[in-house]
């Protein structure tokens, strides 16, 4: 069998959260499989390596405005289809804000620009590869299954996938114009979402088969309070729809080989965690004392994540013994008052302001817990880094959370299988009691330990998703 995948970020290349690090590992579980995948994302400055020593496979004399290419190339396990497209890629600033924190105005091309291509080679193939099925992942590859509806002729089948429904990609209806949209699609059945053009709107409405990133988001999209806008679409098309799990990358993410740590460790040597939280406590400015739990924060700041909570909470863990490292970056009131707390809480709270990937692994690979108080997550990818290196998770109970974190509730204890701590509704006062039954757990060491040792053997790869990928593929193609 033959995939294309169609997104717009891919690790370890480009990355501004979990869509990349699906991307980067997907396809190289699909191909253990004996599946051949293809992966076509922009070619950002970033690339210029690869797309210089690739092999230009296909042309586009005139994509909205400009000439582009197709670079063939294999890098990091992956073959990745580079569309080499200047016009509309090479600049400075992030994959879709300017530099001042803005959407780049011409969004709808570059990303219209991504889809047209992937529908290109949808149907024409790169030389005498052709996919079998195309596999479109968020708003920034709705158009795929668009373009190929309006395309002549037999073409194969699409699967989009949701990362996030919170990221819809709407524009304007004078875009139909520049990306050769079919007007008599903007309907309500179609791509038109409120009087705009819906990217994933229209992905969603063409696509043969609908996935998520987990199997209770999937339950949640189909309900007003969180299917933003798209719940009746999804409603209508839920025997296509699927929530398949997320996974990580266990090459990249394992402790016992992880370059970034100070010390790595396994399950039975798991005492070496110790010299990864004393850097932790360099860094960050703590106080060093093994009696006060370490928790940590690997996130965007933002309300989704629920990170204004947290502020709430701090003088309770600050006062029941706890400490906190926050790493991450977003809203500007957030990281103020983050700031701010570090300074009031000094000793007991530290918070670096920025994303340091590196960073990253070193407070998976040194905290005690990371705090994960999502008023919604699709999936979430920090909780089953946690789980990995034994840092247990507490978290909010909603969408993937759910699904891949046990709580530590009485049966649970019983039956020696929690591997965290959930907490329900999303608001300061759950989460404040997940902190004080995170710290009460901590301070019984065999209780503790037991969840650290059962959480580390958790299965988080993946094998069994993949398996249910390739499973809705070759459903999709049917017998051979």
């Amino acid at each position: 069998m033959k995939l294309l995948f169609v997104a717009s970020e891919c690790a370890p290349f480009v990355k501004t959260g979990g869509l990349a690090d699906v991307i980067g590992a997907v396809p190289k579980s699909l191909e253990a499989m004996g599946v051949s995948v293809k992966v076509l994302i922009p070619a950002y400055p970033a690339l210029a390596e690869l797309v210089s020593s690739g092999n230009a496979v296909m042309r586009v004399p005139d994509l909205f405005g400009g000439p582009a290419r197709v670079i063939d190339t294999r890098a990091e396990g992956l073959e990745l289809l580079l569309l080499d497209a200047p016009h509309l890629y090479d600049r400075p600033g992030g994959l879709y804000l300017d530099g001042n924190g803005a959407d780049w105005a011409d969004n709808h091309l570059r990303f219209g620009g991504l889809s047209r291509v992937g529908a290109k080679i949808a149907i024409d193939g790169i030389g005498a590869w052709r996919p079998d099925v195309v596999n479109a992942h968020d708003w920034q590859a709705g158009l795929v299954p668009v373009y190929l509806r309006q395309a002549a002729g037999r073409t194969p089948p699409t699967t989009m996938t949701i990362h996030n429904i919170a990221f819809q990609g709407l524009f304007d209806p004078y875009v139909m114009g520049a990306l050769g949209l079919d007007r008599d699609l903007f309907t309500p059945e179609g791509f038109e979402y409120f009087g705009r053009v819906g990217f994933l709107k229209g992905g969603l409405a063409f696509a043969e088969k609908l996935t998520t990133v987990s199997p209770t988001y999937a339950n949640e999209i189909v309900t007003p309070e969180m299917g933003m806008g798209l719940e009746g679409l999804l409603r209508s098309r839920q025997g296509d729809l699927s929530g398949i799990l997320n996974g990580i990358d266990l090459n990249v993410w394992n402790p016992e080989t992880d370059a970034e740590l100070v010390a790595t460790y396994s399950v039975r040597t798991i005492r070496a965690k110790v010299r990864n939280r004393a850097r932790i406590e360099e860094r960050f400015g703590l106080s060093s004392d093994p009696d006060a739990p370490l928790f940590c924060v690997i996130s965007r700041l933002t309300s989704q994540k629920g990170l204004d909570l947290l502020l709430d909470c701090l003088p309770g863990l600050v006062g029941r013994g706890g400490r906190l490292a926050l790493l991450g970056t977003g809203e500007k009131t957030l990281e103020r008052a983050f700031v701010a707390a570090a300074s009031r809480h000094a000793g007991s709270v530290g918070a670096i302001i920025g994303y340091d990937e590196k960073l990253s692994h070193l407070l998976q690979g040194g905290s005690d817990a990371i705090l994960i108080p999502s008023r919604f997550e699709p999936c979430g990818l920090t909780q089953l880094y946690g789980l990995r290196y034994g840092t247990i998770p507490v978290v909010a109970r909603t969408g993937g959370l759910a699904d891949t974190v046990i709580d530590a509730n009485a049966a649970a204890l019983a039956a020696s299988c929690a591997t965290g701590v959930q907490f329900s509704p999303v608001n300061a006062v759950a989460l404040d009691q997940a902190i004080e039954r995170t710290i009460a757990l901590y301070r019984q060491p065999k209780v503790w330990g037991g969840m650290v040792r059962r959480a580390m053997r958790h299965p988080v790869g993946w094998d069994q998703s993949a398996a249910a990928y390739l499973a809705l593929f070759e459903d999709l193609v049917g017998p051979e």
